[in-house]
C-alpha cells in the first residue's frame, strides 16, 4: 500500500530564491512522476472480495472527529443507516474530488498550450494531468461501486465552475491559487483521518494512499509557482489576487467540507442537527484549518491587505498566518 511522502510535502517550504532554483523544483517533481506513480485499473485490487464496497458495512460509520457523526441524532440511527451516511460522505467527497480535477485539468493544459518550446512546467503539467486522470477514474469507480445516487458539486455552483478552465488566460496565479483551493482542504482531511486512524476500509486506504502521495507534487509545485510569480506581479494585480484568494478559499473549503444537501434529504436529517453540527464553532475552525497552509503562503508573500484580511474574517477562514513576508526578489521571470 503507498505511504504519503515525506521529502516531497517537506519540500513546500522551500523557498525559491530565483528561476534556477524554481527550476531544480520542478526537475524533481518530474523526476518523481516518473519514479513512483500509480493506475487506477492496475494498482488497486478492485475485484478482491476485502474490498468489496458494502453499503451496510460498519467500517463506514462516520468517525468521532466529524460534526456529524458526535450528534445524539446520528448515535441514534440504526447501524445500517450509520453506515450508509458514513458512505454517503465518502463517495461524494470522490464526486466532488473528480469534478474539481476534470476542471483543474482544462486548466492546467489551457496554460500548457501557451508555453515556449523549452519550459519544464510543460512535461510537469502533463504528468500532473496523467495523474489526475487516474485519480478520477478511481474516484468514479468507488462511486459506481456504492450503486447510490452521489451527485457531487451543487448545480448552480457547477454552472459558475465551469468558468475555472479559463482563468489561467486571464492570470495563471488566480489559476493555482483555485488548485490550491481545492487540493488543500481534502489533503489536510485526508492526512487527518489517516493519521488518527480512521480510515477503516482497505479500499478508502488505498485510494486516499494514492492521492495524498500523488497530491503531494502538485501542491508543491502550485506553491513553487506563486512563491516564484507573485513577488513579480504588477502591485494591482497583486493586490486583485489578494483579494480572490479568500473568496475562492471560502467557497472551496465548504464545498469539501459540509454536507451534501441530497444526502441531508435523502435521510431525512433535521436542519436543526445539521446547523449544530456544522456551523458550531468548532466546525468553522475546521474549515479555517483546512486553509491554514495557504493563509500562511499568501501573508508570506504579501498579498493580504487590510481589506484583504476583512475579507478572509468575512469568509470565516481567518486566523494569525504563522509566516512572515520575505523580502522579494527582484529578478524577473
Amino acid at each position: 500500500m503507498p505511504e504519503a511522502p515525506t521529502g516531497l510535502a517537506d519540500e513546500v517550504r522551500e523557498q525559491v530564491k530565483d528561476k534556477k532554483a524554481y527550476f531544480g523544483v520542478i526537475d524533481r517533481l518530474n523526476k518523481a512522476s516518473v519514479e513512483k506513480h500509480w493506475e487506477a485499473y492496475a494498482d488497486i485490487p478492485w475485484d478482491d472480495p476485502d474490498f468489496a464496497v458494502d453499503k451496510n458495512d460498519p467500517r463506514w460509520v462516520l468517525p468521532q472527529f466529524d460534526r456529524l457523526g458526535e450528534t445524539e441524532w446520528y448515535r441514534s440511527q440504526p447501524p445500517e443507516i450509520q453506515s450508509q451516511i458514513g458512505l454517503w460522505r465518502v463517495a461524494t467527497a470522490m464526486k466532488i474530488g473528480l469534478q474539481f480535477e476534470n476542471l483543474l485539468k482544462r486548466g492546467l493544459l489551457s496554460y500548457a498550450y501557451w508555453l515556449p518550446n523549452g519550459r519544464p512546467e510543460f512535461r510537469y503539467v502533463y504528468h500532473e494531468t496523467t495523474e489526475e486522470c487516474h485519480h478520477g477514474m478511481m474516484f468514479q469507480e468507488f462511486v459506481n461501486r456504492t450503486k447510490m445516487p452521489i451527485r457531487g458539486m451543487p448545480k448552480s455552483l457547477t454552472l459558475v465552475a465551469e468558468a475555472a478552465p479559463w482563468i489561467p488566460l486571464i492570470s495563471t496565479e488566480m489559476f493555482f491559487v483555485f488548485v490550491l483551493g481545492g487540493e488543500d482542504p481534502i489533503d489536510y482531511v485526508q492526512r487527518k483521518s489517516l493519521k488518527n486512524g480512521h480510515i477503516k476500509h482497505p479500499l478508502e486506504e488505498t485510494i486516499m494512499r494514492i492521492h495524498i502521495a500523488e497530491e503531494a507534487r502538485h501542491i508543491s509545485f502550485a506553491r513553487h509557482y506563486l512563491k516564484h510569480r507573485i513577488p513579480r506581479m504588477h502591485p494591482m494585480r497583486r493586490r486583485v489576487l489578494g483579494l480572490f484568494t479568500p473568496v475562492v478559499l471560502g467557497v472551496m473549503a465548504r464545498i469539501m467540507l459540509s454536507p451534501p444537501g441530497p444526502m441531508v434529504r435523502h435521510f431525512g436529517i433535521p436542519k436543526d442537527v445539521v446547523r449544530a453540527a456544522y456551523r458550531s464553532e468548532a466546525s468553522q475552525a475546521e474549515i479555517a484549518n483546512s486553509v491554514g497552509k495557504i493563509r500562511d503562503l499568501m501573508a508570506e508573500l504579501g498579498v493580504i491587505d487590510p481589506v484583504g484580511k476583512r475579507v478572509w474574517k468575512a469568509f470565516g477562514i481567518w486566523d494569525e498566518p504563522k509566516t512572515r513576508r520575505p523580502v522579494p526578489s527582484a529578478e524577473t521571470a
